[in-house]
């Protein structure tokens, strides 16, 4: 099928990757302008189809996506296989007879529900996104991101929140990410708009109805 910045690379159809886990149906990364998500914008992951019968003398960093994730054009997530350039030592060279000395893992990488990277943006090893936050187009992540939180820049700063704290606090309260699908498909017209007075009288009248 011919690529069209139309259409996207859905992740669970996609990865095959055993280091990489897609939670849900619905996180995709936009692929018409490179060779996709595996092959472009996750560097260095062990688990390809040319490391998969490697056995590396460390944990392999994982990679772990949540649901409803949506991630922009030509970004770059580093993960394992990065971390051998001893910035404490004379050297930085990853001489292969002090490798395993060399390495220092950075933990695993979590993009958690909703959130959105921007076109371009790197993210450094072992960070958290948070749920539904934003990573603006050409930043550098290196430090997590709160929940609702928006970064950009490089090294990427705190831009501001989507949502004042209390709302943040009752939209983490809600887990609407973890909903069962059909209460997320029945609720998703009241996701989509911006008083949660409403989406919080339609989830408890959904939940009213249901237990009826």
């Amino acid at each position: 099928m011919e690529k069209h910045w139309s259409k996207v690379e859905y992740l669970h159809q996609t990865v095959t990757n055993r280091n990489i886990f897609i939670r849900g149906q619905h996180s995709y990364y936009s692929d018409c302008w490179d060779a996709g998500f595996e092959r472009s914008v996750v560097r260095y992951l062990h688990g390809d189809a040319g490391s998969l019968d490697w056995e590396p003398p460390w944990q392999v960093d994982r990679l772990h996506i949540g649901d409803y994730v949506c991630i922009g054009a030509e970004a770059v997530i580093l993960m394992g296989g990065n971390h051998t350039h001893r910035m404490d030592w004379f050297s930085l060279y990853p001489f292969m007879e002090h490798i395993e000395a060399a390495y220092q893992g950075r933990g695993d990488t979590h993009i958690e529900d909703g959130a959105w990277i921007g076109m371009r943006a790197m993210l450094m090893p072992g960070v958290t996104i948070g749920e539904g936050a934003v990573v603006a187009a050409q930043s550098v992540v290196t430090q997590d991101v709160a929940p609702y939180t928006i970064v950009g820049g490089s090294p990427a700063r705190r831009i501001g929140q989507r949502f004042p704290d209390q709302v943040i606090e009752r939209l983490l309260a809600l887990g609407m990410y973890r909903w069962p699908a059909a209460q997320f498909e029945a609720l998703r017209p009241v996701l989509c708009q911006t008083d949660l007075a409403v989406l919080e009288q339609a989830l408890a009248d959904y939940q009213r109805n249901v237990s009826a």
